[in-house]
């Protein structure tokens, strides 16, 4: 699967399906942003189950500062809608190998009733 690209008007859709979604942001300017994106579109076609998703930081400003963006590339991991992941900086191929597998191997049960008891 290729990278889709997100937007305000798509954004919200996108991280709230069912199944796991990764969100780069990312700007074109940005080196490590840069350096990380082949590792990403690499990841984006050996896990064709997993949306990958990419939010330009230029083009989308107030979605980035809606979402907390403080530094790029930061990347996000959501599944059934909920946010698991967040982070600033560019993983290594292996470290998000690794999150991928410790994302599909939770337990969507225990986390929603962790979220809904206000469990973080």
């Amino acid at each position: 699967m290729t990278t889709i690209n997100l937007n305000a008007e798509t954004f919200r859709s996108t991280i709230e399906a069912d199944g796991i979604v990764l969100v780069d942001w990312w700007a074109s300017w940005c080196g490590p942003c840069r350096a990380f994106a082949p590792t990403f579109e690499a990841a984006a076609q050996k896990h064709e189950d997993v949306v990958f998703a990419k939010v330009d930081t230029e083009a989308n400003q107030q979605l980035a500062g809606g979402a907390g963006i403080m530094s790029i590339p930061t990347l996000m991991a959501f599944r059934d809608g909920i946010l698991l992941f967040s982070q600033p900086g560019a993983l290594p191929a292996t470290a998000l190998e690794d999150l991928l597998a410790q994302i599909r191997a939770l337990d969507m049960d225990n986390v929603r009733t962790s979220v809904a008891n206000g469990v973080a």
